[in-house]
């Protein structure tokens, strides 16, 4: 089921800012901009804290026990704007995506007649947890050769407001909030205690560590224990192998973290994941050895894909095994997900199991990810490819139509 919930907009115009996924440094400077004394300045960020990311406040007048004054001025100066939902899909699986265009970063793009950058997020229940799949940049610079994500050009970083603001969309819809009502159609999960959204995967479009600081500043928002108290080990962010960034990542934030590995030979690597070419698989498999706090309770994800014919036999599954060996790790086994004009196909379900079973044998978790969302291109390496290619035929058309 998909919901269209923004039709062509006219370019978007100058906006007051949005305080709603900033952090408590860029809102105590919101607050210095108005002019309030210092003394004053903690308590009504810390007020205002609660009502955006404890409450979901999504208007000033709701902040109760803050002034009347200031609220007013709050309303002038600022507001509480999220990314816009132009795009709600449900899958059968219950799996959701939600299209999400952004503000303008810049005067350039206020006055341009851009509707504004567009990125993807999907949302996957389960019967005990909610995972939420985030996006760290518009588009990707990594070129993988079996990801279609892969191919949209690199548009630029997303900032950590953008980033968390995916996470304030979802709750917002999945009634996450306190007092909130959540969907009824049973694809959420429910109970005392469980909450819609309780863990975080950056695997959506970009690679996070080349957005390192960004997505540093928004996992710490998301796991402040006083608004979103979202627990760092139930946050991952996935990279195919920016080394130089991966001990700053577990120093400085410390979440769970995720390898596109893909392949147990360089030479095989460098086609699936050019970046291997810069950071080979021994390099990236010293620094996951080295991952600040590794260890069988945090072990580090090494996700798979299984491409028929490619990197799917048993000999590189005894390779893969030998490559890890000493490094607390998991191994998700992700069925490839096919796109039109894609150089791979899946592996055979047989060849999969017998793959899983000899990792399995050597002392390793390896679950097979059960591909989710398909039917909307929610799936691994789909993220915002049908999206790209429905408005260039709707260009297109339009093109004929005028002649």
């Amino acid at each position: 089921m998909t919901v269209s919930l923004s039709p062509a907009a006219p370019a978007p115009s100058v906006a007051n800012p949005s305080l709603a996924g900033k952090t408590r440094a860029e809102i105590a400077d919101a607050m210095r901009a108005l002019g309030l004394p210092e003394r004053e300045i903690r308590m009504r960020v810390s007020q205002i804290w609660h009502w955006i990311y404890f409450r979901g406040a999504r208007d000033f007048s709701e902040m109760l026990n803050v002034s009347k004054v200031l609220r007013q001025t709050l309303d002038s100066a600022f507001d509480l704007r999220l990314p816009e939902i132009v795009e709600d899909q449900v899958s059968h699986d219950g799996t959701r995506k939600w299209l999400l265009r952004l503000a303008p970063v810049d005067a350039l793009d206020i006055h341009s007649k851009s509707l504004g950058a567009e990125v993807e997020c999907v949302y996957i229940p389960e019967s005990d947890r909610g995972t939420l799949c985030v996006s760290s940049q518009v588009g990707c610079t990594l070129n993988c050769s079996f990801c279609h994500t892969g191919t949209q050009k690199l548009v630029r970083n997303l900032t950590t407001a953008e980033i968390v603001g995916q996470l304030l969309v979802a709750r917002q819809r999945l009634g996450d909030f306190p007092d909130r009502e959540r969907p009824t159609d049973g694809l959420v999960p429910t109970g005392d205690g469980v909450r819609a959204v309780s863990n975080i995967v950056f695997m959506g479009m970009g690679e996070p560590l080349y957005n390192i600081d960004n997505v540093m500043a928004a996992i710490d928002v998301m796991a402040d224990g006083d608004g979103l108290s979202l627990s760092k080990r139930r946050i991952t962010v996935s990279t195919s192998g920016v080394v130089p960034q991966i001990e700053r990542l577990g120093a400085d934030c410390g979440p769970a973290l995720a390898i596109s590995l893909h392949a147990v030979r360089d030479d095989l690597r460098n086609a699936l994941v050019p970046l291997n070419k810069k950071y080979p698989i021994e390099e990236l498999l010293q620094a996951c050895r080295d991952y600040p706090g590794v260890s069988n309770a945090r072990r580090i994800t090494f996700e798979y894909v299984m491409l028929k014919g490619v990197n799917d036999s048993p000999a590189e599954a005894r390779e893969l095994v030998r490559l890890l060996k000493g490094i607390p790790a998991k191994i998700n086994l992700i069925p490839f997900n096919p796109w039109p004009g894609a150089p791979y196909e899946c592996s055979d379900w047989e060849t999969i199991e017998r793959f899983s079973d000899i990792v399995f044998n050597a002392g390793y978790a390896s679950p097979v990810r059960t591909p989710r969302g398909r039917d909307i291109l929610a799936a691994c390496g789909q993220l915002k490819s049908e999206t790209e290619k429905l408005r260039a035929r709707a260009r297109l058309a339009a093109q004929d139509a005028a002649e």
